[in-house]
């Protein structure tokens, strides 16, 4: 206030001295005063207006913007247009950033941004899921206190950005993650990462896969071989030995044969773009087939019964001929002679349910999870003295899937296992005026 009126007076003064002379030398004393008048209004309005908008300067508020008069308010109306531009500049790089936000939280990958000392500046949900860390929590830690990998160290050190790095994500769990770091403006980074596991996963199943196909095939054709090369270096074959070697020979063919159809069963059934054939099927009278056939894998060594309700299901019939033959016959190769083995079908609480029941010697809890992983065995060497291929139960296993079923496996050693095949409520069909036609499908 003094600096204000500090001014004014040096304006009275000059305006009255300039008002004088004016008046000295231009006419009567009366145009000398209207001048100083005039002058002195005209300096303090400026100084008001001056002093309004350093008051302003100091606490800008765009919501109240002085008002002037003459060529102030001119100058006020350019601050109101440049401050409404600029809260609208900052609304839109507010939503920018805040869509970005979303955007980056919402990706099923890890974003985590890095300063150009490598601390953490922000990172998204996954991210904080894939390294086991929280943004509140470490927010400005430098990464390496966090990730301490020695090969992520050494990635990070590298400077070579320019392939992903594999690694296992933190915690006692088995998670496998790809990481990449994204150089961008002055030294900071982005680290990406995505959860790989399953992919990881589905190549070790491939990997395994193929050494068991080779290793299922190899041996009988190694048999073969051994024969083919005995038999043809022979001067003479004595013909006992000559038919016991066709017969080994053509076991092991047809060993082979199996595996080949029951890789091509379920490469199709995996395959979803294989419809499925569904129509009403008796299943009581397949179930009776499936038994006959299992009484004939016998040779009477079993004590094989049935007890069958009269349910009909809508499904595939080969398809679900070969889940139950499998259940069946399994049984029966794994239960030892004299052991006893029941087959059941009916409704229970609402749902069909195919039941198989023997006594044989019962299945460890450990193995019992793995069990329809293709070419998983208990005892190798008794699965494949019993002529199955290991693929029994993963043919079990998509049929059941394709039919919206499920199959639950109890077992204790030394008193038997129990297989059953539940099925929803919504695939029970009334039966069929024609009975229908069972072809009998080779079980694996």
């Amino acid at each position: 206030m003094s600096d204000w009126l500090g001014r004014l007076v040096s304006i009275a003064v000059i305006a009255g001295s300039g008002a004088f002379v004016t008046g000295a030398l231009a006419g009567p004393a009366w145009a000398a005063a209207f001048l100083f008048v005039y002058l002195l209004i005209t300096a303090s309005i400026g100084l008001r207006d001056r002093a309004r908008l350093a008051r302003w300067l100091k606490n800008p508020n765009h919501e109240e913007i002085p008002e002037g008069e003459g060529p102030w308010s001119e100058i006020y109306a350019q601050l109101h247009r440049m401050q409404r531009q600029q809260r609208e500049s900052r609304a839109s790089l507010s939503h920018v950033l805040w869509r970005f936000r979303q955007g980056a939280e919402a990706m099923p990958d890890g974003v985590l941004v890095l300063d150009a000392d490598d601390r953490i500046e922000w990172m998204n949900p996954s991210a904080e899921a894939h390294f086991g860390m929280t943004l509140r929590r470490d927010r400005g830690q430098p990464v390496t206190n966090l990730i301490r990998q020695p090969a992520f160290v050494d990635y990070l050190a590298a400077q070579h950005f320019g392939e992903p790095l594999l690694l296992k994500g933190p915690g006692e769990g088995d998670r496998i993650l790809t990481v990449q770091l994204v150089p961008y403006g002055d030294r900071e980074k982005l680290l990406l990462s995505r959860d790989v596991t399953r992919w990881e996963r589905l190549e070790a199943i491939r990997r395994d896969f193929i050494a068991n196909v080779s290793h299922e095939l190899r041996t009988p054709l190694t048999v073969v071989k051994g024969f083919l090369e005995t038999l043809s270096d022979a001067q003479l074959v004595d013909e006992k030995v000559y038919r016991r070697s066709l017969a080994l020979m053509t076991e092991q063919a047809d060993r082979m044969q199996h595996l080949v159809e029951d890789l091509l069963t379920l490469s199709r059934l995996e395959d979803s773009r294989t419809p499925l054939r569904e129509e009403p099927v008796d299943v009581p009278a397949l179930l009776h087939a499936v038994v006959a056939e299992a009484e004939s894998l016998s040779h009477g060594q079993h004590r094989i019964t049935a007890g069958i309700g009269p349910a009909w299901l809508l499904a595939g019939r080969d398809e679900l001929r070969s889940a139950f033959s499998n259940l069946v016959t399994n049984a029966v190769r794994y239960t030892p002679p004299g052991g006893e083995i029941t087959v059941t079908w009916g409704i229970e609480s609402g749902e069909p349910v195919m039941r198989v029941r023997d006594n044989g010697d019962g299945i460890a809890p450990e193995h019992i999870p793995r069990l329809t992983e293709r070419f998983y065995r208990v005892d190798r060497g008794r699965s494949r003295a019993s002529g199955g291929t290991g693929l029994g139960l993963a043919i079990v296993k998509h049929v059941l899937a394709r039919h919206q079923a499920r199959l639950a496996i109890e077992s204790e050693e030394g008193r038997g296992s129990t297989f059953s095949c539940v099925f929803p409520a919504a695939r029970m069909a009334p039966p069929s005026a024609k009975a229908a036609e069972v072809t009998p499908i080779r079980a694996a």
